[in-house]
């Protein structure tokens, strides 16, 4: 049986975004687009945290753009955002997983905005923080963790320990945790461990927990400020080949640019790489919206690396922009 942290009070994520002054040379050109700008309207959202950074990033510079149209954005987990957008409670559902053909069948369109990845993370502080981190997780080894075949990391390394592995999963239906069990080929309702709300509660859990490990998507392992994991995490590297060792090309962990390089090269698998979505109930028709669309795979994609994601291939991006007109 699952414990169930509920940090929904802390982590319940609502945002109504704001213009903000820019600043530098591009003031004036913004103010003069901003002076002459005609649309008006409103966009909601709702959703998968692994999205949230980045749909926060482009509704600040959006609204610089249009600042007549009100942005709201909210968390909750993919599955609120697909909930939502099929009942045309938001405009747009944020879904970091692949749209499933019962969702598409009741009107679920979903356009690719950009890349992330859900990462396996440890307690910097762990007594065998060292061993697991040369070691590395195989497929074979994180369904073992998930499936609670682990009790001490002593049954985890093949080593003389009896200090008790603390797995923790989400609570929250989540494309995170569904694309890290794909992985190795479960569901997220087959993870096993302690179940806490959220990706920021996931890493929270870790944080405090000195035998904790977790999953988190890739701007919930590391802070974009300093592009290394946050105080009292760090990310454990997948052991890609199998061979029992991370070997000097599976070391990019170290910082995000690193890791993000790494998956636009494909030395990261998909999954647990994967494209993130909007989703809207059929083909939008508010123009606020369409124009969000457009902004977010143009000149919105300049701004994915320095959020922590990975910018989309021109295919990928021709192919979202052509679900807009059928």
């Amino acid at each position: 049986m699952k414990k169930l942290i509920w940090l929904a009070s802390i982590f319940s994520l609502v945002l109504t975004t704001s213009c903000k002054p820019s600043s530098g040379k591009n003031e004036s050109q913004n103010d003069q687009i901003a002076a002459g700008d005609t649309l008006k309207g409103e966009i909601s959202f709702s959703g998968a945290f692994a999205l949230y950074p980045m749909v926060v990033k482009w509704a600040d510079e959006f609204r610089k753009l249009h600042p007549n149209v009100r942005i709201d954005i909210s968390g909750g987990g993919a599955g609120k955002g697909m909930t939502d957008a099929l009942a045309k409670v938001v405009d747009l559902g944020m879904v970091s997983r692949e749209i499933y053909e019962v969702e598409a069948q009741k009107g679920a369109l979903g356009f690719a905005v950009v890349k992330d990845a859900v990462v396996a993370t440890i307690n910097v502080a762990n007594p065998h923080f060292d061993d697991v981190c040369k070691k590395g997780l195989t497929k074979a080894t994180a369904a073992a963790l998930w499936n609670n075949q682990y009790a001490t990391y002593g049954d985890l390394l093949g080593i003389e320990s009896t200090i008790p592995v603390h797995v923790y999963t989400r609570s929250d239906a989540c494309g995170a945790a569904e694309t890290w069990a794909i992985w190795f080929g479960k569901r997220q309702e087959q993870l096993q461990g302690t179940a806490v709300y959220g990706d920021p509660g996931v890493s929270a859990a870790v944080q405090k927990d000195r035998v904790g490990i977790g999953y988190n998507n890739i701007a919930y392992a590391y802070d974009m400020r300093t592009h290394k994991p946050y105080e009292g995490l760090a990310v454990i590297p997948l052991d890609i080949n199998e061979n029992g060792q991370i070997d000097e090309d599976e070391k990019f962990y170290g910082n995000s640019a690193d890791l993000i390089k790494a998956i636009g090269e494909g030395r990261y698998p998909s999954p647990p790489a994967r494209d993130l979505y909007l989703v809207s109930n059929g083909v939008p028709r508010n123009p606020a919206v369409v124009e969000f669309i457009k902004y977010a795979l143009s000149e919105g994609q300049k701004y994915a690396i320095e959020t922590g994601y990975i910018p989309l291939p021109e295919t990928t991006i021709d192919q979202s922009l052509k679900k807009l007109n059928p």
